[in-house]
């Protein structure tokens, strides 16, 4: 899909479309964007920035809701230098920037210059509003949300908020008690108390691309990474950018696997930062057993190739990391990110682990041992596996951007009756 660059040209000048009223006055902030669609589109506003883990179930989000209504009219909001400045027009989604800062934890003299930096961004997004005159707002965590939220509720706009973890994001938080709508990936959730006074939940799951769960398994995907599809694929993934927590554990635990190099075989995404010292390890402690098949990578850009064929899983615990492996009926053996603002990571884990789905090794709390014997016991023991698959696929969504999206535009719909 070609990135809709036509609207808003890098310095920040207003172009128009076709389908825009070129009489509309031009803003005095250069970013402002005065554009007013036809009368008969839907017109949506989705914001949520700062990680992968608020933009990309956004853009999830958007991408269902054009399949459903081809002319619907999508602009996304978020901080002019963050992520989703690049990434949502890769997409192909219409980027309007706005000022953003998230707040220091601590009171500091940093309040200052953030609290200046918020204010601006919420007279940017008001004049949005303004201009765009969205149906609905929708916002999918991190800071950057709060001011376009914000100047819905001013705007007096329906507001929907989508949470991807079992613990409530800050930002999501505050806002809940005032929002139409929330989109919830976890039935937990439902009973924090920010959601006390939401006007209506709905447990959906994380969206997700429709393509993670529908990739077929076939013997292909097995030759074309030098694997066996005969054998148990352990996949190990740290995200995008690798966890070195991670990549250390499992190499540690490389020499207690050779004695089951008959019957399993490893596909390791270490990241960027230390691909080139993994893969030595592998070759390494592997040299001498030929017969051990695994596939070292930085990044897989089809990641939906490698779930297809995985038998259990070694990763985090984000909330769409979560979210894909269950869509993909995937055991797995969480190492959460202990750090994350709220535990959200430890908590994911622990919830899906409750459900029979997963286990998990906490940071500092368990040995290569018991990784070892975890891995081996659930990806060898036939009934300890599906066992776990059956519970992963029950608590799996793949359809939860298409059920947003239908509940949005069913919502559009009988707001505008």
């Amino acid at each position: 899909m070609k990135p809709q660059t036509d609207l808003i040209e890098p310095q920040g000048t207003l172009k128009t479309s076709k389908c825009y009223d070129r009489n509309l006055s031009e803003s005095n902030d250069r970013n402002a964007l005065a554009l007013q669609r036809c009368s008969t589109q839907k017109k949506i506003v989705i914001a949520g920035g700062g990680t992968g883990g608020h933009i990309y179930p956004a853009i999830g989000i958007a991408q269902a809701l054009q399949c459903l209504d081809a002319n619907v009219d999508i602009a996304f909001i978020g901080g002019s230098n963050k992520l989703e400045s690049t990434l949502v027009p890769q997409h192909g989604f219409r980027f309007l920037p706005i000022s953003v800062a998230g707040f220091p934890r601590r009171l500091t003299l940093q309040w200052f210059p953030t609290i200046w930096k918020v204010f601006h961004g919420l007279i940017q997004s008001l004049r949005y509003m303004k201009a765009l005159k969205p149906d609905i707002v929708i916002g999918t965590g991190g800071y950057v949300s709060g001011p376009v939220l914000l100047a819905g509720l001013l705007c007096k706009i329906p507001i929907a908020i989508q949470e991807q973890n079992a613990s409530v994001g800050l930002t999501n938080g505050i806002l809940a008690r005032w929002a139409d709508v929330a989109y919830l990936a976890m039935e937990s959730t439902r009973e924090h108390n920010s959601f006390r006074r939401t006007t209506h939940i709905e447990i959906t799951g994380n969206p997700i691309r429709p393509a993670i769960a529908a990739f077929p398994r076939c013997e292909e995907t097995y030759r074309n990474f030098g694997l066996h599809p005969d054998r148990k694929t352990i996949f190990v993934m740290g995200g995008s950018q690798g966890a070195h927590a991670i990549n250390e554990a499992i190499v540690d635990a490389l020499p207690h696997f050779i004695e089951y190099a008959d019957q399993i075989q490893i596909v390791h995404q270490t990241g960027a930062m230390e691909v080139g010292k993994v893969q030595d390890a592998y070759d390494r402690t592997l040299a001498s057993h030929e017969g051990f098949l695994y596939c070292v990578k930085p990044f897989f850009d089809t990641v939906e190739e490698i779930y297809s064929i995985a038998d259990v899983m070694v990763c985090r615990a984000g909330g769409m990391t979560v979210a894909e492996v269950t869509a993909c009926g995937i055991p797995a053996i969480f190492i959460p990110l202990p750090s994350q603002t709220g535990n959200d990571q430890v908590l994911n884990a622990h919830t899906v682990a409750e459900k029979g789905a997963a286990v998990v090794l906490e940071h500092g709390t368990f040995t290569v041992e018991v990784l070892v014997k975890n891995l081996t016991k659930i990806i060898l023991d036939r009934n300890t596996h599906e066992r776990m698959v059956t519970a992963s696929q029950a608590l799996g969504k793949p359809n939860a951007s298409n059920d947003i999206a239908e509940s949005i535009l069913s919502r559009i719909v009988l707001s505008n009756q």
